[in-house]
């Protein structure tokens, strides 16, 4: 019995010193978040003490909150910083929105970062499945000073690359490096097989960018208007035969952008390249043999003049599709919003030949047979 009420004296302690614990620590945890909420997020800074407190809160109560979506609907949403705005504002304007549950889990978590300092004014398009650390990197790419640049259909990554460099600044190498091992959380790239880079996914438009911009920012702005406006068409697309998912459509569309001139003859020029899959043709399409073959010093370009020789080239990535038969295993360029349509919506013709005109106007003949298509050809 004497045992036992010793155990029953500790016991009690325990629990007492347990509460006296937890007790001192809520009455810290409530003077730091009173402290922290009488702080101007723009112009304050906290403790490395704070900061160590609330790290610890956050890592060890709230990081769940912190990395999981309100939401899985993928819709976008417009939603504006406006300038001088505080980031509590901002937080609260994100609850109503309803793309985040708690603004002050918001403004704690930019604050613990350092994050406040960079999220600048600007107009900025979220997602309902992003979660608060998401929001607050997108929001760090605003600004109110910008720059324009304009992306033109049918560049592969590296043209893309030279354009930003020349353009607004953009280090090329480090787009690159950045564009070949892609790692977005975009909903588009998570089947993107992981030795491929995000060609094709650059979507061609006049951006504005802010002043100084990094390479992230570009390909962030790219892959963002790609959500917007290509996503969507993907999701509704009913895909079929050797055309089975959106990568697949976006490859073939950067064909057609490459051989298009004539935007009125993108619907026919896909017809066929389809047309020939379906009988199991090889597509013989002269941008993919540009696209192994690379860069030429001598012709300065990527998209060479071809020889008789170079059809034979024997791509060990199989993007040559005089010898590879089948589709080539990704896009060869950033195809517009226009080819990317016309393969979701080909023309319905019987044609597996065209050849450009011999007046040199860029527009093309068709034919449904090799014998009419001989006949076509330039002399």
């Amino acid at each position: 019995m004497r045992m036992s009420s010793r155990k029953q004296r500790k016991t009690i302690i325990n629990i007492a010193l347990f509460v006296v614990a937890l007790g001192a620590l809520a009455w810290a945890g409530s003077q730091l978040f009173g402290r922290l909420g009488n702080i101007n997020a723009n112009t304050s800074r906290i403790t490395n003490f704070d900061k160590s407190i609330l790290g610890t809160y956050i890592d060890l109560l709230r990081s769940r909150d912190i990395d999981t979506p309100v939401s899985n609907d993928p819709s976008t949403v417009p939603f504006v910083v406006g300038k001088g705005e505080s980031v509590q504002a901002i937080g609260q304007n994100l609850q109503k929105q309803g793309l985040i549950k708690d603004a002050e889990l918001f403004r704690l978590y930019v604050r613990l970062n350092g994050l406040d300092a960079t999220i600048n004014a600007g107009n900025f398009t979220l997602r309902r499945n992003m979660s608060i650390s998401e929001i607050a990197s997108v929001l760090q790419r605003g600004t109110a000073a910008e720059v324009t640049v304009t992306i033109p259909e049918g560049k592969r990554i590296e043209e893309v690359a030279e354009i930003l460099q020349k353009q607004v600044g953009i280090n090329k190498d480090e787009f690159l490096r950045l564009a070949r091992q892609p790692n977005f959380a975009y909903s588009f790239l998570k089947d993107l097989p992981n030795t491929a880079s995000i060609e094709g996914y650059l979507f061609p438009d006049t951006y504005r960018l802010p002043i100084n911009p990094s390479a992230q920012d570009a390909l962030l702005r790219m892959l963002d208007n790609y959500e917007q406006k290509v996503a969507p068409l993907m999701a509704q697309a009913k895909l079929s035969g050797s055309i089975k998912t959106p990568r697949d459509v976006l490859a073939m569309a950067s064909i057609v952008e490459r051989e298009a001139v004539n935007a009125a003859e993108r619907p026919t020029i896909a017809s066929v390249y389809l047309n020939r899959l379906k009988i199991g043709m090889p597509l013989q399409a002269d941008p993919t043999t540009q696209y192994a073959l690379g860069f030429d010093p001598k012709q300065n370009t990527w998209w060479r003049t071809l020889t008789f020789e170079d059809y034979k080239y024997n791509d060990p990535a199989g993007y040559n599709t005089y010898v590879n038969p089948a589709m080539p295993p990704g896009p060869i360029a950033s195809p517009g919003l226009s080819s990317i349509q016309a393969v979701l919506n080909p023309a319905n013709t019987e044609y597996y030949f065209f050849v450009a005109a011999c007046n040199g106007s860029g527009v093309h003949q068709f034919s449904k047979t090799f014998a009419e298509h001989q006949s076509k050809l330039c002399n």
